[in-house]
């Protein structure tokens, strides 16, 4: 019976080297999560039970568990390279639709621009569609790196203060008399072809005794303003602050208020060789009067050239944004996560891959940082959790063990050989 204990032991002692190797094995590799072996010891038993003095059998593996840690990340620079901070998987599937999960953030584009793994599995997530807009559907990522056509401008807001104490002009408003207005800003607005067209802004503080603001409410704390693109004015407008300086409305020359933003439209641009007419909404209501000098603190209008395909980067919470030549970024999709109630039961299939087994629960599955998810670390990868040091040592104790049973099972060699030898 003895040599059967120390039989089990053998087999303890070399299932914990087998454990001990696979991790030291698969120290470099991305993703690896390490295992560690559990024993349970043997008792003999029958219907009555075990009895009070009865010895043990031995030990058996009762399980090896897979240690879910946290790694340390690589930093890479490479924009596809993904990093889990925290609890979540990577969710893969295959070209028939077979879904697994991974840690192993090693991604690429294939020829399609569909973002896959080494092994060509497909990254899945929530894709978003020409515009930007992410949907609440999981499917292959795929990213369109061709070029980003123009948007026309057809948006600018205006956020300025124009200095309260400014004195009118004396001379009509002439574009090119620095002296017929107060202060002048520019900003570059784009037509439908993706053309450039600079838009300027003239200010000019309105005279009280001014026949022009005849009607208008506001006064000495009227402005008159007029906007000149590619030779074209379209103004005077009349902006009307309050006495605390805040914007109060904008009026046209029979001083009839705006509902809303304004709209420039302009169709004798020479400069739109072929494209659509400009046609603008500028919204004046952001901006105020004060004491402090005329100042723009912010202008901005919403056209675009039209941009090449410059970059990928990857957002914490798994965004994945196209960057272009032209400046702009536009979403291209995001990245999900999943994770499992149990994720020690999932099974093991290869190649830094999971699937869902009975025992592990059903995924749940969703954006990074949500739902207990952890976050997206972009251009960096996770390498594996093992820890070298305490490998080393594992490995020791198991050789220990080993030998320790082998000496045992001589040792009952021995005592046998004397029982023979008896005469």
């Amino acid at each position: 019976m003895s040599f059967n204990i120390s039989l089990s032991g053998l087999n303890a002692a070399s299932s914990d080297l087998d454990v001990t190797s696979d991790n030291i094995s698969n120290s470099a590799t991305v993703g690896f999560k390490g295992s560690r072996a559990e024993f349970a010891d043997v008792f003999a038993s029958s219907q009555l039970g075990v009895a009070s003095n009865a010895i043990g059998q031995g030990v058996r593996l009762q399980n090896v568990a897979q240690q879910f840690t946290q790694g340390q990340f690589d930093f890479t620079g490479n924009s596809l390279d993904l990093g889990v901070n925290g609890e979540g998987f990577f969710r893969m599937s295959d070209e028939e639709g077979a879904v697994s999960y991974t840690r192993n953030g090693a991604f690429q584009l294939d020829n399609e621009g569909q973002i896959v793994n080494a092994d060509g599995l497909q990254l899945t997530g929530y894709p978003a569609d020409d515009d930007g807009n992410i949907g609440g559907e999981t499917g292959p990522l795929q990213v369109n790196t061709g070029n980003v056509p123009p948007r026309a401008t057809d948006e600018i807001d205006v956020n300025a203060n124009l200095q309260s104490s400014a004195e009118p002009p004396e001379a009509d408003f002439d574009v090119d008399d620095p002296e017929s207005y107060n202060f002048s800003t520019a900003t570059t607005v784009y037509d439908t072809q993706g053309g450039s067209h600079t838009a300027n802004f003239f200010f000019s503080k309105m005279d009280p005794d001014d026949d022009a603001i005849d009607g208008i409410d506001g006064g000495e704390n009227t402005w008159a303003v007029n906007l000149e693109v590619g030779g074209v004015v379209d103004g005077p407008r009349y902006l009307n602050f309050g006495t605390d300086g805040s914007f109060d409305s904008v009026t046209d020359g029979d001083g009839d208020a705006a509902d809303g933003p304004y709209q420039f439209a302009a169709d004798d641009i020479d400069a739109l060789a072929g494209a659509d007419d400009l046609d603008i909404d500028v919204d004046y209501s952001s901006m105020t009067q004060f004491g402090t000098p005329s100042a723009v603190s912010e202008l901005r209008q919403n056209g675009f050239e039209a941009g090449e395909f410059s970059s990928l980067e990857v957002e914490e919470d798994g965004t994945i944004f196209g960057r272009y030549t032209n400046g702009e970024s536009r979403a291209l999709g995001q990245v999900a996560l999943a994770r499992f109630p149990s994720e020690q039961n999932l099974t093991e299939i290869g190649d830094n891959l999971w699937v869902e087994s009975a025992e592990s629960g059903e995924p749940i599955i969703g954006e990074p940082g949500t739902s207990s998810l952890g976050g997206i670390q972009g251009g960096a990868l996770e390498q594996s959790n093992v820890d070298i040091t305490e490998q080393l040592v594992n490995m020791i104790t198991a050789q220990r063990n080993f030998q320790a049973n082998a000496q045992m099972i001589s040792t009952q060699d021995q005592v046998t050989q004397e029982i023979l030898n008896i005469r």
